[in-house]
């Protein structure tokens, strides 16, 4: 078990990142989809928990199979998927995914939002924070994103918002940004077989880091889209976004609805959780595996966010589109 804490903080408030971190989410995970590839959503309904009160839930599967390497793609079943669960009750929420084909395999995201620059040491507990845990601040603007990912757009140096004059940030931002908000998250890597279990950890940390610089890169990025969003408006395009990227992958589950009634606790156990991202990921070197003696053993994928329609198309995607998004952790 490998578990870090990551700290990023974005020019935002906590209230308006309520909105922003759903409509991310969506859109990140459209664009991220295609053919047989991407996130579905299975559920995605308001859950009541004695604890916390009434929060969002959510299921998806992250299918990834075209993603693995060829030597992977040998040994696992034709429909690899990972199961991600999250509960959210904004602004804390938990994250869990799971692979049925790798038993051995999870991981957990506590996450908890706060207005400051990240100096809450003691943010996931009373007690000080075990120093074994290793802290890493991400910089959404000056921390170097894998090139495949970086879109001119969305680099937050030359990015300035429109609506909320906000951006260009320079060297140091944090120290002086007004309004601040800091994305804190708990996250804890298990891969229990012996020989690759560190390795294998620490690979999956840093796909999750790269995960996390983009997605909030470009929550930031897009907030000229979703700033003037009402709850109901940023329900209702991930209601849309959800249908049309379900569509996109070409898997065809039974009608998802979002209800209105929250579900008694009983209903679901689990955590708390935050959105789903969607996964991409390519098998580092030393998974390598040699001719003669393949393991099955695969990577862990990334997760990946995607990019929607202008404001006055929010609710209807073209047919074209296809797949489910869903609201909401990491």
């Amino acid at each position: 078990m490998l578990m870090k804490e990551y700290r990023i903080c974005m020019p935002l408030t906590v209230e308006e990142y309520r909105i922003g971190q759903l409509y991310m989410i969506s859109k990140h995970s459209h664009e991220q989809s295609e053919r047989g590839e991407g996130v579905e959503v299975v559920q995605n309904e308001p859950y009541e928990d004695p604890e916390h009160g009434a929060g969002q839930f959510t299921e998806k599967r992250i299918y990834l199979n075209n993603k693995l390497p060829s030597w992977a793609r040998a040994v696992v079943p034709k429909i690899f998927y990972v199961t991600e669960k999250a509960w959210n009750y904004y602004p804390y929420t938990i994250t869990e995914y799971t692979c049925s084909f790798l038993p051995k395999f999870s991981i957990h995201i506590e996450t908890k939002y706060e207005d400051n620059k990240g100096s809450n040491d003691n943010i996931f507990g009373s007690e000080p924070r075990d120093e074994d845990t290793e802290v890493w601040f991400v910089d959404i603007a000056y921390d170097e994103i894998p090139e495949r990912h970086y879109k001119e757009s969305e680099d937050l140096r030359y990015f300035k918002s429109k609506k909320t004059n906000r951006g260009l940030l320079q060297e140091g931002w944090i120290n002086t940004q007004d309004p601040i908000m800091c994305s804190y998250k708990l996250v804890t890597v298990k891969f229990e077989v012996w020989g690759l279990q560190t390795r294998v950890e620490q690979f999956v940390h840093k796909v999750i880091r790269d995960v996390l610089l983009l997605g909030h890169r470009q929550a930031f990025a897009w907030v000229d889209e979703w700033i003037d969003m009402t709850m109901e408006e940023v329900r209702e395009y991930e209601r849309a976004t959800q249908e049309a990227t379900n569509l996109k992958i070409g898997t065809f589950p039974p009608t998802i609805s979002i209800s209105e009634t929250p579900l008694p606790s009983s209903a679901r156990s689990g955590p708390n959780s935050a959105p789903s991202t969607p996964l991409s990921t390519e098998a580092p070197e030393f998974l390598s595996v040699p001719k003669e003696r393949p393991r099955k053993k695969s990577a862990p994928e990334t997760l990946t966010l995607p990019d929607p329609g202008r404001r006055d198309s929010i609710f209807k995607l073209p047919n074209f589109f296809s797949w489910n998004s869903s609201p909401q952790p990491e």
